[in-house]
């Protein structure tokens, strides 16, 4: 009798054996998932994307190892919105309070809705988020900076957090890993004012600029922190400080580890770069190499984050089962508040490669963005997409990539788009809508753009980037003018009026 009921147990787990392997083959089709969203890193601002001047050896190695898209786009030409579009695949100028939040802004991410973390938790997912926040943190009165900080990325979906709270142009000036800023000595609570200085007796960018290792070109000259003067004012947290030229270095570590500790789970990795972000401060490593100053030693920097994450990649043996999403938050800028040479030293290099305008503006360059997606044996190798695609489907898209479904009323605006981006396409999509920095909106579609008339100023001095307002409607075909140079409104007036009507229909969803 014993031996009839081991062999009926024997056979009962041989029967349910091929099940098994078959469900965990399933599950090892959902691969892991790293995002990596670069700063302010303009269409030409890296090689495999025409940049001559400057060598980004491990960018173009993950070009070739995928798909490069050229006519990928940010949803807006600034960061906040940009972020907050990615991950709640809503259109951020559907919401008050997106625009470019001040270091000490509220989530601006609702807590009681879905996101593409929350999404991939529920997947299966252990989900991690390092580098630049700038979404806010913390309830209505902002964040608690000498208790814990929340709610904040954990309440939004992500498993484990390790943030520049804002940018590294603000205050405050200190990391934030979960709920508690790191090595804050609460002897010393910090304090941080957007409007009026905390101790009127304390150095400022403004009044001492023999402090400075770095002066500030227009704005960002409020406290002193690591002889950079920021925007806004602060005091305390002195042993919480950070130090810029170790940014990059702290931040790439901190995601290689959360690669390592979890290789043996499904993960989903969004690392938020500084880089190529003011103030630019690269490493010592870096520093003099590019021959453009600290912009192009930034690049070399960014460049080299890109090589440790590969690499943390192949040491983990997740090549095979890992897919990578490389592309920045908006368009390049120059001169974006301190004097640090990149006008001087720029030469030959254009940032924003053969487009118009930059970071800020309604113009390509705003939102073009350089977009490359790797997955080994999974998308072929070496190949350029045409085909439209924009960051605010990302959501939908690895949605059904790992067999989760969205709930109604998550993600309005994302729509799934997974074979385009792996470069089997079955559908394209028809259009996209960018947003600039004053919330003019632009429709884009395969050959034409259309920009909705708008007031301000056509010219950003302190930048001295085109930000595409005009009083008259814009339409430019951009297969034959991608430099946007001639405005053809006025020739067809009824694709005008049919683009308008479109957006329009697209605003008041």
């Amino acid at each position: 009798m014993i031996t009839v009921k081991v062999n009926f147990l024997l056979f009962s787990a041989l029967l349910t054996l091929p099940f098994n392997i078959i469900a965990q083959s399933a599950k090892n089709d959902h691969p892991n998932i790293i995002l990596i969203y670069t700063d302010d890193v303009g269409y030409g601002d890296i090689g495999c994307y025409g940049a001559n001047t400057i060598a980004t050896p491990n960018i173009d190695k993950l070009a070739k190892a995928g798909v490069r898209f050229t006519n990928a786009h940010a949803t807006s030409a600034t960061c906040t919105p940009s972020r907050f579009s990615l991950l709640t695949g809503r259109y951020a100028w559907r919401k008050q309070g997106t625009g470019v939040a001040p270091g000490n802004a509220s989530l601006i991410i609702p807590t009681d809705k879905g996101t593409m973390p929350r999404m991939l938790q529920a997947a299966g997912y252990t989900t991690g988020v390092v580098g630049k926040w700038h979404l806010g943190l913390g309830g209505e009165n902002g964040p608690e900076w000498n208790d814990d900080i929340k709610p904040g990325p954990l309440e939004i979906g992500f498993n484990y957090s390790f943030i520049i709270p804002a940018t590294g142009d603000r205050v405050p000036c200190v990391y934030v890993e979960n709920h508690r800023v790191v090595d804050l000595d609460p002897n010393d609570p910090i304090t941080v004012s957007y409007k009026d200085p905390i101790n009127p007796s304390d150095p400022t960018g403004k009044k001492n600029p023999d402090l400075l290792k770095m002066k500030p070109s227009h704005g960002h000259d409020q406290t002193i922190v690591n002889g950079v003067s920021r925007i806004g004012y602060m005091s305390g947290g002195k042993s919480a400080l950070w130090i810029d030229e170790d940014m990059a270095d702290v931040i790439t570590q901190k995601a290689v580890a959360f690669i390592a500790q979890n290789r043996n789970k499904k993960f989903f990795l969004y690392f938020s770069t500084h880089d190529i972000h003011v103030p630019r401060m690269p490493h010592a490593r870096f520093e003099g190499k590019s021959g453009m100053g600290p912009r192009g030693d930034a690049i070399l920097q960014l460049d080299w984050s890109v090589g440790q994450i590969m690499e943390a990649v192949t040491k983990n043996n997740l090549s095979e089962n890992t897919l990578i999403i490389f592309t920045s938050d908006n368009g390049p800028v120059v001169d974006d508040g301190y004097q640090d040479q990149a006008v001087e030293k720029l030469s030959e290099h254009k940032p924003a490669g053969s487009l118009r305008g930059g970071k800020y503006s309604a113009f390509e360059a705003g939102t073009r963005v350089p977009f490359i997606v790797v997955w080994k044996n999974k998308v072929a190798e070496g190949n350029v997409s045409e085909s439209l695609v924009s960051q605010v489907d990302l959501y939908a898209s690895l949605s059904s990539l790992v067999g989760q479904k969205i709930t109604v009323g998550d993600a309005p605006d994302s729509q799934n788009f997974i074979n385009t981006y792996l470069n089997k396409a079955d559908k394209i999509r028809n259009w996209v809508v960018e947003q600039s920095v004053n919330s003019t909106l632009s429709l884009i579609t395969k050959d034409w753009k259309y920009i909705e008339p708008s007031t301000g100023a056509k010219m950003a001095k302190e930048t001295n980037i085109e930000l595409g307002n005009d009083s008259l409607p814009q339409l430019y075909n951009l297969k034959e003018d991608i430099r946007e140079r001639k405005n053809r409104a006025r020739e067809f007036p009824d694709r005008v009026k049919t683009m308008s009507e479109h957006l329009k229909k697209i605003r008041d969803l």
